[in-house]
């Protein structure tokens, strides 16, 4: 006579083969998960410029968004100008050009996710000087600055998640147009979001 059901051992092998195939599907999810957070703060900061840009505009005053390294990473904040000679860091010291945004830090938002640039990642311009140990490449003032019409600092920021995604925000100075890039470590090159 044949019993209905399954053995132990039976249910011990189906359990054993679920347990394989979920340990080889995590690492995957992981790195999916810190992609997509860095692409979304990739994008949450192609948002922050947007949002500066179109402040200057609306104001018809200068916008900037200052960069701050501290301990525990960079911080960011947007300020407005107060005396008509644009954003300047000691008018930011002296409290004449003013915030409009609160004090942000990407980890805040996106766990995980910092400025900062990754071991063997290249530039976005092939043949270009690039400076590594600089994810906040838009001058020595550390402000991405725009104008009241719309026009601003030109430059790249580098963003990279926990587990190894990296991605760079790009913004054209004359047209104040941004643009977000991947770098894929297969081929060593930047590809456009």
């Amino acid at each position: 006579m044949k019993s209905k059901g399954y053995s132990l051992l039976e249910l011990l092998m189906v359990i054993a083969i679920i347990v394989v195939v979920a340990g080889a599907a995590i690492p995957l999810a992981h790195g999916s998960v810190d992609r997509t957070r860095a692409a979304g703060a990739a994008r949450y900061v192609a948002g922050r410029m947007a949002m500066a840009r179109f402040e200057a505009v609306r104001r018809s005053a200068h916008v900037a968004i200052r960069f701050v390294e501290q301990g525990d990473g960079y911080w960011l904040r947007a300020y407005v100008d107060g005396n008509g000679n644009g954003v300047l860091s000691r008018d930011i010291g002296r409290g004449i050009d003013v915030p409009i945004t609160v004090d942000e830090q990407l980890d805040h938002h996106f766990s995980g996710v910092t400025f900062g640039i990754l071991p063997n990642v290249t530039g976005i311009d092939p043949g270009q000087p690039f400076n590594t140990s600089d994810p906040i490449q838009i001058g020595a003032s550390s402000l991405l600055s725009f104008n009241p019409t719309g026009a601003c600092t030109s430059g790249t920021l580098f963003i990279r998640g926990l587990r190894g995604a990296q991605f760079a925000v790009r913004v054209l100075g004359a047209t104040g147009r941004t643009r977000v890039f991947e770098f894929n470590f297969g081929d060593g090159r930047w590809r456009t979001r």
